[in-house]
């Protein structure tokens, strides 16, 4: 499971940064590029908050929080059982990563980089990338997991009778 765990968050890191330099690279700033008609959009900003750059005065909170993630989830793998939940905390892993790469290495500066965002879906009020695509994934399997009952540590969970 841990191997899981670290090749996902990898592949994630990796895919990720890649992705980011070639809309550096290759995309304008803050303009939109149609890839799919109005269903899919590259358009290159520069994130200094959350999601939708809320608290974009808080850059330097969002970077120790993500610190103090990447530690819980590395200390915590060993007690994962199930290669599912390794593919989980390996997208959250990677996806935690890949952000914060941009923020301790992006400008303005150390703790407090932005974070390259690029790819718009225009129905949706956000633009993202490919760490928030594998967190956002993470969060989905977790609560598919925790509905479906599949325990952390391979363990049976006994089912209620809904009777």
């Amino acid at each position: 499971m841990l191997a899981a765990l670290l090749v996902i968050a990898g592949v994630v890191v990796a895919a990720d940064q890649a992705a980011k330099a070639w809309a550096l690279a290759a995309l304008p700033f803050d303009v939109r590029t149609p890839v799919l008609g109005d269903l899919l959009v590259f358009r290159r900003v520069d994130n200094p908050g959350a999601a939708f750059s809320l608290a974009s005065g808080s850059t330097w909170i969002f970077s120790i929080i993500a610190v103090a993630v990447v530690v819980f989830l590395i200390g915590f793998a060993p007690r994962i059982r199930r290669v599912v939940w390794g593919v989980l905390f390996g997208l959250l892993l990677g996806g935690t990563i890949g952000n914060l790469t941009d923020r301790l290495t992006r400008p303005p500066g150390f703790g407090v980089g932005h974070v390259v965002d690029f790819i718009q879906i225009p129905l949706l009020p956000a633009i993202f990338n490919v760490a928030d695509v594998a967190i956002v994934t993470s969060m989905c399997l977790f609560v598919l997991l925790t509905v479906l009952g599949v325990s952390i540590d391979g363990s049976a969970r006994p089912r209620r009778d809904r009777g």
